[in-house]
């Protein structure tokens, strides 16, 4: 009787699912990132926006407010306008995937955004889950320091403040750069900080 119990436990154990290759099965490709004169270039960008299941679209148009620049899909590859590190990038997709992909009830990828009422939505649908999307972490400290006075970047001029002066995106701060215009990629030295606003000038 012993062994015929042992045998059927065998057999049920047999039939479980296997968790850690449910788990596994998702990873997030790792970002194939160089730089190509004043570009970035991330070049299995359709590889990543195709395992997380989102369009390419979708993921472009989130890095490029997040980058505060401008871009474009090349073939399989995304060229982002201006310089900016591997590290950046990665945290940037990491936090799209807990924004955009993982249910925040399972942890599982299995999702889709929805709208309803003219919120957007991510629902689960392997355990029927629903929430807005909303940013629910902010970028690691350790990838986006501090900028100080003196500070020198190179940025790309998004748009124009109602005073002419150009504006800027660089990490989580809005760079305010007196003359320049819209479309320009240019090397400012920082004059002041103030919270997550910069006031820079440009090097000649």
């Amino acid at each position: 009787m012993s062994n015929q119990y042992e045998e059927w436990l065998q057999r049920a154990i047999d039939k479980l699912p296997e968790i850690t290759e449910e788990r596994d099965r998702f990873k997030v490709p790792v970002p194939v990132v160089f730089l190509e004169g004043k570009t970035t270039v991330v070049e299995n960008f359709v590889a990543i926006a195709d395992m997380l299941n989102r369009s390419h679209d979708h993921l472009l148009k989130n890095l490029l407010r997040e980058l505060g620049t401008a871009g474009k899909v090349e073939g399989n590859r995304a060229v982002f306008q201006g310089r900016f590190s591997p590290e950046t990038i990665k945290e940037h997709i990491k936090s799209y995937v807990e924004e955009y992909v993982l249910c925040s009830e399972c942890g599982k990828p299995d999702t889709k955004l929805v709208r309803t009422d003219r919120v957007l939505m991510l629902k689960c649908e392997a355990c029927g889950a629903h929430r807005p999307v909303r940013k629910r972490r902010a970028i690691s400290e350790d990838v986006h320091k501090g900028l100080s006075t003196g500070d020198e970047i190179e940025i790309m001029i998004v748009s124009t403040g109602r005073k002419g002066d150009g504006i800027a995106r660089h990490q989580n701060y809005t760079v305010f750069v007196p003359g320049a215009r819209e479309g320009e990629q240019i090397n400012v030295v920082v004059k002041k900080v103030s919270g997550t606003l910069v006031f820079a000038e440009r090097i000649d």
